[in-house]
């Protein structure tokens, strides 16, 4: 890590940036690697050391950095017009072609797109329409949210609290805490009590007897919505057994809770279509929340698109001259919807998604030869989305805590990876070659045996 006292964005960074997760215990003598370069699939840090980025700058730059080809979009819409307020009945026409774009291309009658700047808000915004929604349709008591463990759905005061990564809480107040209510993570791994000797099939109907019962536990006339990941992210790049995902969308029909898919990292492309949920783990959202890849990470951008069952309700005045009273100055930024559309033909044109059908298989085929490091306890995920689970012991399944380290082994080769304390988290732009998957899983392998070696003369394996 750069710490040359001389570097100025390094010390300007350190003295007045607080930064997203930080970690207090070595950023103030440390500071931060500055990153200073970014082009196709690599990186480069202020001292000129490229890499090739494994985790698409955090799961967004789907198309690679530095395209000239954005750059003119986005060039082309500032020139014209770089902004206009969206509110009441004015519009722009990057974010209408958009929406259309957004409706076309998600499943089923998901057909109307609020737009926000990001995924933590599209998620805000969703569920404080969900309330509106059964408010305006005589069933104000269905106010609840289930939401699993491990997930992650963002970081604002509400989406903060359907995130069940509890580490992330300590010593932050939560609010809505009657509202929202966690179950079992969809972890095939490390599974709850009395799941851990079951067959996929036999998980599959635990886990989602578990959301059944969560939902009659609490009342299916006080239980808004489901909010799940279609392979939890930040969480661990958790796959849920086969048949979990449909499973869960028909208890929610039966119960009349909506379902919301957040695809905030798996949509554009990620794991080989335009939106998973449906195409891949065969469930029809009610809401479908999207960000990251939507224009590759060029320009803040997210949404929430809603069923049309949904706009039906909240479409019409709730009194006289009543009006949808919630947005942002920015939703619906005629820049950034003109960087979504070139992102998306961008993915057309040059078949980035067959690019991931492709070598998805090699890039996962390829991680699991990592199980035979006596570190690597699992090997998991789909697509770009690759996680690898290190333990101390196989057989108990004890987090090894040394991601950190394998974390800086790659980088010192060349590679960066997401370290999660015990977790390794690979999720890297969707143009990636062949031999750029190689390359990868040679690095993170010689890395990983590095760290073998080191944790073996100390004693911690």
């Amino acid at each position: 890590m750069n710490t040359t006292s001389n570097n100025h964005f390094w010390k300007k960074d350190k003295e007045h940036f607080i930064h997203p997760y930080t970690d207090y215990a070595t950023f103030k003598d440390e500071g931060s690697q500055v990153i200073s370069k970014a082009d196709g699939n690599y990186i480069y840090d202020s001292n000129g050391h490229k890499m090739l980025d494994g985790i698409a700058g955090l799961w967004c730059a789907n198309i690679g950095h530095g395209r000239k080809d954005m750059a003119d979009a986005i060039h082309q819409q500032i020139t014209k017009m770089q902004y206009y307020n969206p509110f009441g009945h004015t519009t722009n026409e990057p974010a209408a072609e958009l929406a259309s774009k957004l409706a076309e291309i998600s499943p089923g009658n998901l057909n109307h797109v609020f737009y926000t700047c990001g995924g933590s808000t599209a998620n805000d915004i969703a569920l404080r329409l969900v309330h509106y929604y059964n408010n305006l349709r005589g069933k104000p008591n269905k106010k609840k949210i289930i939401s699993r463990n491990y997930g992650y759905h963002g970081s604002t005061y509400f989406a903060a609290n359907l995130t069940g990564i509890h580490g992330t809480k300590d010593c932050f107040d939560q609010i809505a805490q009657d509202l929202v209510s966690h179950i079992s993570a969809a972890d095939m791994y490390r599974r709850p009590a009395g799941a851990e000797n079951l067959t996929e099939q036999e998980y599959c109907n635990f886990l989602a007897a578990e959301l059944e019962n969560r939902i009659q536990q609490l009342g299916a006339d006080n239980v808004a919505a489901f909010i799940a990941e279609p392979i939890m992210g930040a969480g661990g790049v958790l796959v849920a057994p086969e048949g979990y995902h449909r499973r869960c969308w028909e208890i929610c029909k039966k119960h009349d809770v909506l379902f919301i898919a957040d695809e905030v990292v798996t949509a554009f492309g990620r794991l080989g279509e335009w939106v998973a949920s449906k195409e891949i783990f065969d469930y029809q959202p009610d809401i479908l929340i999207v960000a990251k890849g939507i224009n590759s990470g060029y320009v803040p951008l997210g949404a929430a698109i809603l069923s049309s069952d949904i706009y039906d309700v909240i479409s019409k005045p709730q009194s006289d001259g009543g009006v949808l009273s919630l947005g942002f100055t920015y939703s619906g930024h005629a820049t950034a919807c003109a960087a979504a559309l070139k992102n998306f033909e961008i993915i057309e044109e040059e078949n980035i998604l067959e690019n991931v059908r492709n070598l998805g298989p090699v890039l996962q085929d390829g991680a699991k030869e990592l199980l035979t490091n006596p570190i690597v306890g699992d090997v998991r995920g789909k697509g770009f989305m690759l996680g690898i689970d290190l333990v101390s012991n196989k057989d108990t399944k004890e987090p090894l805590n040394v991601a950190s380290r394998v974390f800086t082994k790659c980088m010192e080769r060349g590679l960066v990876i997401r370290p999660i304390v015990n977790l390794i988290v690979i999720s890297p732009p969707l143009t990636l070659t062949e031999n750029d998957v190689q390359a990868l899983l040679q690095i993170v392998n010689e890395s990983i045996e590095e760290v073998y070696q080191e944790v073996s003369a100390e004693g911690l394996v």
